[in-house]
Parts: C-alpha cells; sequence; structure tokens
C-alpha cells in the first residue's frame, strides 16, 4: 500500500450509518469476484439480533475492514452445509443466542490498507468474544482462491496439504492458520459463484481452550488452585494418636492459609515401627500397615472438617496377605480413591517383601484433574505420559530418599515429567532420621513445585520450593488457565507435537 501517516486505528461495532462505506469497502474487497453485498436491511437485521458479532475497523475515519458472525447450536447444523443454509436468506434464523459456537460469515480488508495486520486484529476479537461468551469455538467456511490455478493437478484434500506444507501459497488459508485455526473438512457447493475456489471452502475451526459446560450445580472447578507441601520431620511418636495430632496441626496449617490440597510424603507414618524394631524388617512394615486403615479414616475425616483435598502420601497396605506401598486422596467432599506404587525399589522388594501394584489413574477433583506417582513411578516417564492423555494438569509425587543422590533422581526426574506433558508437578518428601526403625536410618529432602519452562511460568521450571532438610510446609498458588494456554500457543507443543504415527505409550492393562 502506498504509505502514509495514520493517527487513529479504531475498532468499533457496526451500525446501519456505516451502510454505504461498508457496501463501497466490500465491492473493493472482493473484486467483484463474489459480485454481491450485503443490503441494508441485512445490517439492519444482523445489528439487531448480535451488536457484539459485528465489528468494523475504521483508520482516520475511514472504514479499513469488516468482520460478520452469527451463534449457532453446532449439533443442528449438517456437516456438508452450505453457506446459504447458514445465513439463510436476509433473516439469519440460524443465529441461537443459546447455542454454542460463533460462526463467522464474512471477513475483509480493504486492499488499500492490507498489510497492516488489520485481519488479525478482527481474529483477535473473534477469539476474545467467544472466550466471553463461553463458546466452544469459532468455525466458518474458508475460501481458497488460488485452487483454480491447481485444480487440474491436485484434489482440494491435497492442495490444502500442499498450503500446510508452505508448498503452495494460499493468502487465505495460509492467513487463518497462521491464526490458530484448523482445517476440519472438506464442503462442496459451499459458495455459489466462487469460482476461483470451485465453490469448494475449507471448514476452518479454533476451539476456546476457556470453555467450560454449563454446570446447573452450585459447585465449580478452580482455575487458580492452591498447593500446600508438608515437609515431614521424621521424629519418634508414643503412638498413633501422637502421630495424628502432628498430622493434624500440618492439615490445619495448610488449610489456614486456604490450600485446596495438604501433600504428605511417602511412608510418614514410619516412625510407627519403632515399636517393632525388635521383629524382621519385613514383619516390621506388616505391622505398619495394619495402621494404615485407621489412619486413611482420619484423614478423611480431616479432610472434610477443615475443607482441603488431602494427598496421603503413601503407606503400607496388606491386600489378600500381599503387601502394597498404597495412597489416598482423600476429597474435602468425603468421597476417597486409592491409587499404588506401580514399581517398587529394589530395597523395598528385597527387605520388606513389597509387590508392584497396577492400578495407574487420574482423579478429578474440584481443583483440576490430578495423578499421583509415588517416588520411584516418578523416574518412568511412561506413567505421567498415560495421566497427561486423560489430562492430567497437576502430578504429585510423594517421596521418601535418603541420600541426595535419590532425591536428584526424583527432582530431576519431576522437572522433566512437568516440561514432557505440559502439567505442574509438586513433590514432598520427609526429613530427619530415625535411628531406633531399622532400614529407616535417615531422610534428604527438599520439596518443590515444578512448572513448564514456557514464557508464562518461572524460566528455570521452579515454582516455589523449601528449605532443604528442614521440617516446614511450602504454600504455592498455580494457574491451571496458563496451562490451557501453554498446550495451544506454547513456544513449543510437547503433548500436541508428538509423533503418534511413529512411537506410542499404551496400557497393557487399564
Amino acid at each position: 500500500m502506498e504509505e502514509h501517516k495514520i493517527d487513529n486505528i479504531e475498532l468499533s461495532f457496526l451500525t446501519v450509518d456505516d451502510f454505504e462505506a461498508l457496501k463501497s469497502a466490500t465491492l473493493e474487497a472482493y473484486g467483484g469476484v463474489l459480485n454481491s453485498y450485503w443490503k441494508k436491511d441485512h445490517i439492519a437485521r444482523l445489528t439487531s439480533i448480535f451488536s457484539e458479532g459485528q465489528v468494523v475497523i475504521k483508520i482516520d475515519g475511514q472504514l479499513a475492514g469488516c468482520a460478520l458472525s452469527l451463534i449457532v447450536d453446532y449439533d443442528k447444523i449438517d456437516d456438508n452445509h452450505t453457506y446459504a443454509d447458514i445465513i439463510e436468506g436476509d433473516k439469519f434464523k440460524n443465529h441461537d443466542p443459546n447455542g454454542d459456537v460463533l460462526y463467522g460469515i464474512d471477513v475483509f480488508i480493504k486492499p488499500e490498507y492490507r498489510g497492516l495486520r488489520l485481519g488479525r486484529r478482527l481474529y483477535d476479537y473473534r477469539k476474545e468474544l467467544c472466550e466471553n461468551l463461553n463458546l466452544k469455538g469459532i468455525v466458518f467456511g474458508g475460501r481458497m482462491p488460488n485452487y483454480y490455478k491447481y485444480k487440474a493437478q491436485y484434489s482440494p484434500k491435497e492442495y490444502i496439504q500442499k498450503v500446510k506444507y508452505k508448498e503452495i501459497h494460499d493468502p487465505v488459508l495460509n492467513f487463518q492458520m497462521s491464526n490458530d485455526f484448523h482445517p476440519i473438512r472438506i464442503i462442496k457447493g459451499y459458495l455459489e459463484g466462487d469460482t476461483a475456489s470451485s465453490e469448494y471452502a475449507v471448514l476452518m475451526e479454533w476451539d476456546n481452550i476457556y470453555y467450560t459446560k454449563p454446570n446447573k450445580k452450585a459447585s465449580s472447578v478452580k482455575t487458580v488452585v492452591r498447593l500446600g507441601l508438608i515437609q515431614w520431620q521424621m521424629r519418634p511418636y508414643n503412638d498413633l494418636e501422637d502421630l495424628m495430632r502432628q498430622v493434624e496441626y500440618f492439615v490445619d496449617s495448610v488449610s489456614a492459609y486456604r490450600s485446596d490440597f495438604a501433600v504428605f510424603p511417602e511412608f510418614f507414618n514410619a516412625p510407627l515401627m519403632a515399636k517393632y524394631n525388635h521383629l524382621h524388617e519385613s514383619q516390621a512394615i506388616r505391622k505398619l500397615a495394619g495402621y494404615t486403615k485407621t489412619v486413611v479414616e482420619k484423614m478423611q475425616q480431616l479432610s472434610i472438617s477443615y475443607n482441603i483435598n488431602i494427598i496421603s502420601g503413601s503407606m503400607p497396605e496388606i491386600v489378600d496377605d500381599v503387601l502394597y506401598n498404597v495412597g489416598y486422596l482423600c476429597r474435602r467432599d468425603g468421597s476417597l480413591e486409592r491409587y499404588e506404587k506401580i514399581h517398587v525399589t529394589p530395597d523395598e522388594a528385597k527387605v520388606w517383601g513389597m509387590q508392584r501394584g497396577n492400578q495407574l489413574k487420574t482423579f478429578e477433583t474440584d481443583a483440576g484433574k490430578i495423578g499421583v506417582l509415588i517416588c520411584y513411578d516418578s523416574e518412568f516417564p511412561e506413567l505421567s505420559r498415560l495421566l497427561a492423555d486423560e489430562g492430567m494438569d497437576i502430578l504429585f509425587v510423594p517421596f521418601l530418599t535418603d541420600t541426595q543422590n535419590g532425591y536428584s533422581r526424583v527432582r530431576l526426574c519431576a522437572q522433566a515429567r512437568a516440561i514432557e506433558n505440559e502439567c505442574y508437578v509438586a513433590i514432598a518428601g520427609s526429613v530427619g532420621n530415625l535411628p531406633n526403625v531399622n532400614n529407616m536410618d535417615i531422610q534428604y529432602a527438599q520439596s518443590a513445585v515444578f512448572t513448564p519452562c514456557d514464557f508464562a511460568f518461572p524460566s528455570n521450571g521452579i515454582k516455589a520450593e523449601t528449605t532443604p532438610n528442614t521440617e516446614m510446609i511450602l504454600v504455592a498458588d498455580i494457574d491451571l488457565g496458563l496451562l490451557r494456554e501453554l498446550h495451544s500457543f506454547g513456544a513449543v507443543k510437547n503433548l500436541k507435537d508428538r509423533r503418534k504415527d511413529v512411537y506410542d505409550v499404551i496400557r497393557v492393562n487399564k
């Protein structure tokens, strides 16, 4: 375009007063290809039924571009619909204020104003409108204005692939794809008279990652979640009641900060084995398992009375005379879920006779979808990848490590899990020593909350961390909304870019 000074760019709602300018701009923008323009009664009707959906861009008072939209109930729209089906003459009967998708019926920029990224402004407005109205997404039929040059060589599907791979330039499709729209199907006979596209259109879609299904219940899922990690001090306790007083003290502490989760470490109740130290280790751990049912019941009551979800760390549990390392999610609504350690360490198997678990699943909570991997399990990336495929937002890792070497394995693997699965990872461990409990002599820990590494997150991927080897709590806020943005708009997309045509991770036994 001819360069000239621009004093003002304004985005505003379209009105009937703009009709003459809109008519002129439409004819100029389409160059007679469509041989049509919106009539005055069309504009009056559109601005009457859905004023927010009709916007124009004006440069120094001159109309430079326009975007028109409707809201539709997409389930009622035929997959092979035409443009005429959508607008239904001049009545726009398909507009449904209670619909779930924003349907774009027109967007253009006058030739003299192209190159100023004004089209991006119109698309960005539509996206914001879609989010504000809590619609599932945006859909429209995209023209293929350069297809007429290649229709003898390629089918519409092949043409789109060539455009996608940058082998062919199509100004409309390239622009739409660069604005995060993706093709979902080809429609034949979409727009009568569009000879450049051979009357084909590509149905383009943009997904609103913030969409939430309307809920008639009074409850809602939070987007900003507060985690309360307990870095537990190993010390002697007289009995179970004494230990549970300390448990309640920490639950009380993190709930006072209105935390959504209280997270305990692996084998936090190990001090109770002191009275069985005269027995063989494999017998002592089974004695400890005798407390598990009572501990879980008491934690379940604490989660209700303190209005907090509790990740119980882990404890030994005997099922059909088989010893497992398990934990429980105690939701604040009173419900209970169980998780197991899938990979036991060589020491757990050799000294205690601990057996491997088989249950792996995500858990729905009022503060996001979560997964729990106990200590050693975090060092196996396949497990967290399966949980990520189920939509996990937060991965909790209760751990117990005696040396810095062991701790580093858990920490570094947890950080990797946060990056590769685009999720938050919270690790909680124990500190101190238990000189009167065999096989549980010393502990080393630095509890932490890890994040992906992208612009919206800390550059080093560490949201917060405790002082090493010190009894304390760690309270940190995480924003699940940032994960939604990362999945779609991150500098890299670790989940979306996986080559499932080359490799995949599957469950053998769900």
